[in-house]
């Protein structure tokens, strides 16, 4: 069952995806063997029950205070994902607007991850 977003939420969404660079889950193993860095941007409860395996955990939430922790490259490329793909896209929008060059966010998310049979943890 596909969730109901309201319309306000969006609206935010679709004016970051004009502004981004968006993968599909089929792109990931090429991205990732590239050199990319993928970023699972669910909540701490999402990730634990299950996540790319090749992913590490920031949380839409706290992405951006906790983005130069990481010690990545300004042009380090970065794919993000969520569910959907609605969270990850406003936290690209964010990340891009903090001045990182190459971020992605994954169209369709987990739900893409699952369905296109990625490696998976919990």
């Amino acid at each position: 069952m596909a969730k109901k977003h309201s319309p306000r939420f969006l609206a935010i969404v679709n004016a970051a995806r004009d502004e981004i660079q968006e993968c599909e889950a089929s792109d990931l193993p090429e991205l990732i063997s590239t050199g990319a860095v993928l970023i699972d941007v669910r909540e701490q409860h999402e990730f634990e029950a299950g996540h790319h395996v090749d992913a590490i955990h920031l949380g839409k939430g706290v992405i951006e205070r906790d983005i130069e922790k990481q010690d990545f490259d300004i042009n380090q490329k970065i794919i993000l994902y969520c569910g959907g793909g609605f969270r990850s896209a406003i936290a690209a929008k964010s990340l891009t607007d903090m001045g990182y060059s190459n971020v992605i966010s994954l169209w369709g998310g987990w739900r893409g991850i699952l369905a296109e049979g990625l490696e998976t943890k919990s």
